[in-house]
């Protein structure tokens, strides 16, 4: 028997959980989602998605080989991060764009940061508002597909808003669209958006499985629900609870708030940072679409939140066991000291003016 003590670096405990099972999770969670887009616009969008995914993974494979670095292509992170920008591509667009797209998300966002946990953004969406800013027109056309499902289609009251998903286009104007078709998916939008039932199941089945918690997105749901229903009872919209359903379910807002603001590495990790976080993304998504001029803004809302990440934690941080009455005798001690300079200081200059 070894009586040697035996002293190594911490952690001490490991945890079950890896990459590789998280990120495989979460692409079995966007699964239905992605079914539902194909489902609904055709095999084009199964191209879209299968080639935004490919250029992900091939991408970081040939950075991390050209730099002799570990391949970690068989974590799944390159995966997601290119399956999530296929899912929020038109269903028709042309498949180089989702393929620039990743390669941005990969090489300039994640590699040039250090990789895997040290991006300050979300990749994904990094790349689609790089996208949006390149190629604004292509990023916002809208098409029906050629799916097996009927597309539901309204034209908006005025034409300002027609630069965005129709079903947010028309809710802009203060109408109402129609509920079921956001929750099955058979209306025009990105790929991996349309379905909000899809993409709620698989937040649901990521809640179940402990990869991520509810506090990001149940206050980012709840904030922005409770800002929009109060907003429209003030404008008396006919219907406002069917309203905000409706604004909850249309857009990217679900696919943001279950899949990208819950990302592990631009979110913060401490309860009551994330609730934080949370009320700040329903906030701001509510200040984009009900307030300014677009119909969007869950993309931006996360990445501006993304930048404000170390802030929050710095300022949500707990504070340890047994150190608030010593952390409250520290403050008083050096309000004490800076009074006792500033006495000093006013003294040796009265001394020297005498």
């Amino acid at each position: 028997m070894n009586s040697k003590l035996q002293v190594s670096a911490s952690p001490h405990t490991r945890g079950m959980v890896t990459t590789n099972k998280i990120m495989y999770l979460v692409l079995a969670a966007l699964a239905p989602a992605c079914v539902m887009g194909v489902l609904a616009f055709g095999l084009h969008a199964l191209l879209i998605l299968a080639v935004s995914t490919a250029s992900a993974v091939l991408s970081e494979y040939l950075y991390e080989k050209l730099l002799h670095k570990k391949i970690t292509i068989r974590d799944g992170s390159a995966a997601v991060t290119g399956l999530l920008i296929g899912m929020n591509m038109p269903p028709q667009i042309d498949a180089w764009i989702p393929c620039l797209g990743s390669v941005f998300a990969i090489i300039v966002i994640k590699q040039l940061y250090g990789g895997l946990g040290q991006n300050f953004m979300n990749p994904a969406l990094g790349a689609r508002c790089f996208l949006l800013i390149s190629f604004a027109g292509k990023m916002t056309t809208f098409s029906s597909g050629h799916g097996l499902m009927k597309i539901v289609t309204k034209v908006p009251a005025t034409t300002d808003a027609l630069s965005g998903a129709t079903p947010l286009a028309y809710l802009k104007t203060g109408a109402t669209f129609d509920l079921s078709a956001l929750l099955v998916g058979n209306i025009q939008g990105c790929i991996g958006e349309v379905s909000a039932i899809a993409i709620l199941a698989g937040g649901i089945f990521l809640l179940a499985m402990k990869i991520i918690r509810i506090r990001i997105p149940g206050t980012y749901l709840g904030c922005f629900a409770l800002l929009t229903l109060i907003t429209a009872i003030a404008r008396g919209y006919d219907a406002p609870v069917l309203y905000t359903l409706e604004q909850l379910c249309a857009g990217g807002l679900m696919l943001g708030a279950w899949f990208m603001a819950t990302d592990y590495v631009t979110s913060p990790i401490t309860p009551v940072g994330q609730i934080v976080f949370g009320c700040a993304l329903g906030f701001l998504t509510w200040v984009f679409r009900l307030i300014g001029s677009g119909a969007e803004g869950v993309s931006y809302s996360i990445i501006f939140m993304n930048l404000l990440v170390p802030v929050i934690e710095h300022y949500t941080r707990p504070v340890a066991a047994g150190m608030v009455r010593q952390s409250r005798e520290n403050r008083r001690l050096m309000k004490q000291n800076r009074a006792q300079a500033r006495r000093l200081k006013a003294a040796g200059k009265e001394e020297k003016d005498a």
